[in-house]
């Protein structure tokens, strides 16, 4: 399964005509990814065919939220599924750099009907594989994103395959320096199902740069190499 980042209807059709499985929904890339427009949102929606997961992160300050904030997330949630969107991306920490039980569990009551990504705020706990355990614990969350903590993705895969290991029903997707150079041996040591591409594919490996359309080939004809 491939996931590729979009901010624009451009990105999300692109994504789509070259054989990606998924778009992930985003702006402010240059800042990790936050909350999309309603109107991008809803072009992108009935403008592709394969699913798209939207981002609910209302800043990049942290990945701790107030009460405001969280009320914020909830509507952009409601957006999402009235826009029918497959599904949301989303992760609350506490002050200690957990898991905030307490705002996923308000947060996951606003999901009925959507696939559930929590995002690499997982990367930021010191354990993501103790993070994962406790996010199996909740059947509404389908997929944990994640480079297995901080630092270099290729000093994490041992992490990453533990946490492959201990996901339960979740799928491990795994993304934050993937690219051409490394996927294969980060495929091949962490026996991941998911895996989730941004600045790989385009022009120039930037945050700034459009979609490369020889980069996003290239890339599907690899991973489906790999995959074989």
């Amino acid at each position: 399964m491939i996931e590729i980042i979009a901010t624009t209807i451009e990105d999300a059709k692109r994504i789509e005509a070259f054989g990606a499985s998924r778009i992930e929904l985003i702006s402010a890339m240059s800042e990790g990814g936050l909350t999309p427009s309603y109107g991008l949102i809803k072009t992108v929606v009935e403008s592709v065919r394969i699913p798209v997961n939207v981002m609910i992160r209302p800043h990049a300050k942290s990945f701790v939220y107030t009460e405001a904030e969280l009320n914020i997330m909830k509507e952009d949630i409601k957006i999402a599924r009235q826009l029918k969107a497959n599904g949301v991306v989303l992760g609350v920490l506490d002050e200690n750099n957990a898991v905030d039980e307490k705002s996923l569990a308000e947060l996951l009551e606003t999901c009925s009907g959507l696939d559930v990504t929590f995002h690499r705020a997982i990367d930021e706990l010191r354990n993501p594989v103790k993070g994962i355990k406790v996010l199996a614990e909740y059947p509404e969350i389908t997929t944990v994103l994640t480079s297995g903590g901080k630092g270099d993705i290729q000093e994490n895969l041992a992490v990453i395959k533990e946490m492959v290991e201990n996901a339960g029903k979740i799928r491990v997707l795994v993304g934050g320096g993937l690219n051409f150079e490394n996927i294969g041996r980060i495929v091949t040591e962490t026996g991941a199902p998911e895996y989730h591409f941004g600045t790989a594919i385009r022009d120039n490996s930037s945050a700034y740069g459009g979609i490369n359309e020889e980069k996003l080939k290239s890339l599907i004809k690899l991973m489906n190499r790999l995959g074989g």
